[in-house]
């Protein structure tokens, strides 16, 4: 056997590989509320999100409550996202909130970049 078909082999299986996780990543997504915390509002977030996107997504994000309610207007001003009654942004907000805060920073922190 020659080294190029061993290479070309081993790339074949690598190629095979990969479109098998690419196809099992979906598998791996949130479909559900309750593979999500719990918490009240679980239930309507998990809805509303996932009309248009895939919660992970949301899962993967760690903002304020302040930039979630940014984000909510976004989504209704540029994705056409319907208006909500106040009760139920109330509702989905406090959720976020809590559920999913901002992330602390991480790796190499400027030192001379203000600090809160």
């Amino acid at each position: 056997m020659v080294l190029s078909d061993a290479l070309a082999g081993g790339r074949r299986r690598l190629a095979a590989l990969a479109c098998v996780l690419a196809m099992a990543a979906p598998a791996l997504a949130v479909e559900h509320p309750e593979d999500i915390p719990e918490g009240e509002g679980r239930d309507e977030t998990f809805y509303l999100c996932s009309a248009c996107h895939s919660f992970t997504l949301v899962a993967r994000q760690g903002m304020s409550r302040g930039m979630w309610d940014e984000l909510l207007d976004w989504m209704v001003e540029r994705h056409g996202m319907p208006e909500l009654e106040d009760w139920e942004r109330a509702l989905i907000l406090d959720y976020l909130a809590a559920t999913y805060p901002p992330k602390p920073a991480t790796g190499w922190v400027n030192p001379f970049a203000p600090r809160n």
